[in-house]
């Protein structure tokens, strides 16, 4: 099974270098989406394993998108990545507690990212099943 990742960032270059360090792994399959709003109109049309998301974006943030996705019975399994420029405690808490699985501070390489969706999926990705 491929697992199916969903990157929500309103800069096509940040969505661009994470779908890249994320298609170079077998069995991985990415989603983009260019806001939160495009992000919430994915989640019903497809099946998602893991959400990477930004927190800064016009429409809805990424915080925004993770509670909505935490409350919603359909998508609350599904792990969030932050992925962002905000390096503070107090954003990097808030983030959490909110139920992102991790938070990751660009620039950030291609192995922090694997290091995480691994973590979060509970396995590495090739192996498949959600």
């Amino acid at each position: 099974m491929i697992a199916t990742i969903l990157v929500v960032d309103d800069s096509a270059t940040t969505r661009s270098l994470v779908a890249s360090y994320l298609t170079d792994w077998e069995g991985v399959e990415v989603v983009e989406a260019a806001s939160g709003f495009e992000a919430l109109r994915v989640l019903p049309a497809r099946r998602v394993d893991m959400i990477v998301t930004d927190i800064n974006m016009p429409d809805i943030n990424g915080l925004e998108l993770i509670s909505f996705v935490r409350a919603n019975p359909n998508y609350r399994r599904i792990p969030v990545i932050i992925i962002t420029t905000e390096n503070s405690a107090e954003d990097r808490k808030r983030g959490l507690d909110l139920g992102a699985s991790d938070y990751l501070v660009k620039p950030f390489g291609a192995a922090d990212l694997r290091r995480a969706v691994e973590a979060a999926l509970g396995r590495d990705p090739k192996e498949g099943g959600a």
